[in-house]
């Protein structure tokens, strides 16, 4: 008889396109989950948290990647139901928005009508992996369902960037920029495409990739096609040199118009502002004219509006898009969030299908270097807008909503390219074992420190080395060991050793600072707590 093989052992690896999570980058992110949910919760939205299985019918086909299995989410079939037949198709979420959407349509009669929530957890997208992307991955999201309002998106962009500030993102490191789907829609229109589905959908795709490719790699997309780095070929939308220009001139009206610079020679002797000025300033919002002589800044946003109506021609769904963005202006310049913290920028398109009317991205404006020591922008770590038909899906009829989803991840990994979070955490204090039979003991010493409010725990390897109990603690990053043998106990004391002061020592030796200050104190058992707390309160913590 043949013997029997041996199952091959499985490979103890983690799955293409996913991460393990260790101590330190689970405890930041829970950390950031409750700064962020504080600012969603000050702005009175309530908690919701969903099932992470949705039907495929009910999550809908928005994902931009068509091309991947199952059109980009993680699906499959249920086993086949009595009578014959395949079960429901299944996927993971892609998103908390299309989860949203069904849940207020199953339990709308129970909500309140605007319905304002935020959920947090992780999505899953069935993505080709690549440098920083990930087929798994947190949001925090935050919607209003329920409300036509543009004050509800600028509510929204108002709280994305105080978000970003409560963080750790400081103002001038970030903005949030902010477009309308329905500008671009009558630009599609007056270019001849409101009816092409496809190539609208793929000149939408196009723009997505400015930040990218470039004004030249645009030009190439969206006429006969252009070589990637890979140097694969890739197909053109095949548009005219005329609706070429058009688009490429939507994309850089900002660039164009967005500011415009005031000189002294702009006032009159009497340091009013002169005509020319006053004649510019027609184009732009009459309380933007400056106050004061001298070189300043007017924000043009009102001339870039300008510019894009030029551009919509005389499709309505265009002029209602610039009509929005421009409420959308004034109601966030009166909370005081000016263009130092949001601007209007018509290159923010979002992947996502289902959008309707104002889109918006955060981006992060500092600098970071890359593997290869190049200088680069961090780029964007938030994006949402409007969309008033993913409801109607479910319920035949109109629901407004809108939203914003944050990239938890990609926000934690900026702060730490910055410096703004350090990569490990403290440990636990450790009590160590000196005698195996005394394990009571050590365990009441934890239980008085725990009572305390101060994170602790027993070693509980081999006791047998005790310098392997001090190397466990270094790597868990201790800041105090507790130490009682048999000695100790019948003097009723113990020994605590500052591991934070005695690395330093140990590092510098030689210095004169370090000779004035013990790294171990002997001290009254009865006194522990309080000079385990002392000790801690030194280091900072």
């Amino acid at each position: 008889m043949a013997k029997q093989k041996k199952a091959p052992r499985p490979k103890a690896v983690t799955p293409k396109g996913f991460r393990d999570f260790f101590g330190a980058e689970v405890t930041q992110r829970a950390e950031m989950l409750r700064t962020i949910a504080g600012v969603y919760h000050r702005y009175g939205f309530e908690a919701l948290e969903s099932s992470a299985v949705e039907t495929v019918e009910a999550l809908g086909k928005f994902l931009p990647d068509v091309d991947r299995p199952n059109e980009g989410v993680f699906a499959w079939q249920e086993a086949d139901v009595p009578g014959g037949g395949g079960g429901d198709w299944l996927a993971l979420r892609y998103d908390l928005t299309a989860p949203l959407a069904r849940v207020y349509a199953q339990h709308r009669n129970d909500l309140p009508t605007p319905y304002r929530r935020y959920a947090m957890g992780p999505v899953w997208r069935n993505e080709k992996p690549g440098p920083g992307r990930f087929r798994q991955f947190y949001q925090c999201d935050a919607d209003t369902v329920g409300s036509g309002s543009v004050a509800a998106d600028a509510e929204i962009c108002a709280m994305l960037a105080d978000t970003l500030e409560a963080v750790g993102i400081p103002r001038g490191d970030y903005v949030v920029r902010v477009n309308n789907r329905k500008v671009l829609n009558g630009v599609l229109e007056a270019m001849g495409l409101a009816e092409d589905e496809e190539r609208s959908a793929a000149v939408m795709r196009t723009i997505d990739k400015f930040d990218k490719v470039g004004e030249a790699g645009v030009r190439e997309l969206l006429g006969k096609g252009r070589l990637d780095a890979s140097g694969a070929y890739i197909d053109g939308v095949g548009l005219s040199e005329e609706q070429v220009e058009r688009v490429v001139g939507y994309l850089k009206a900002k660039e164009e118009t967005a500011n415009y610079l005031v000189t002294p020679t702009a006032y009159d002797e009497q340091g009013d502002v002169s005509t020319e000025l006053r004649l510019q300033a027609e184009y732009l919002r009459s309380d933007e004219l400056p106050e004061t002589v001298g070189e300043q800044r007017v924000e043009g946003q009102s001339a870039l509006l300008g510019h894009l109506q030029g551009l919509v021609g005389d499709s309505a769904e265009g002029k209602q898009g610039l009509d929005e963005l421009a409420q959308m202006a004034d109601l966030l310049e009166a909370g005081g969030y000016g263009p130092d913290r949001i601007i209007i920028d018509p290159s923010v398109v979002r992947g996502l299908g289902y959008y309707t009317g104002p889109v918006f991205e955060a981006e992060l404006t500092f600098e970071i270097t890359d593997e290869k020591g190049r200088p680069r922008q961090f780029g964007s770590v938030a994006g949402g807008g409007r969309y008033d038909d993913l409801v109607k899906r479910f319920t035949g009829q109109e629901v407004p909503a809108t939203g914003v989803s944050i990239g938890v991840d990609r926000l934690l990994a900026a702060l730490h390219a910055k410096g703004r979070i350090q990569g490990e955490t403290q440990g636990p204090v450790v009590v160590t074992v000196m005698d195996r039979d005394r394990m009571a003991d050590y365990q009441k010493m934890v239980a008085e420190l725990r009572a305390a409010g101060i994170r602790a725990e027993v070693y509980l390897g081999n006791p047998k080395n005790f310098g392997n109990q001090l190397k466990y603690a270094d790597k868990r990053n201790s800041p105090v060991a507790i130490i009682e043998g048999g000695d100790e106990k019948e003097k009723g004391i113990v020994q605590i050793k500052d591991l934070v002061l005695g690395a330093k020592i140990a590092e510098t030796a030689s210095l004169e600072e370090w000779k004035d200050r013990p790294s171990q104190f002997e001290v009254p058992r009865d006194q522990m707590v309080a000079k385990v707390q002392d000790i801690l309160k030194g280091q900072g913590q």
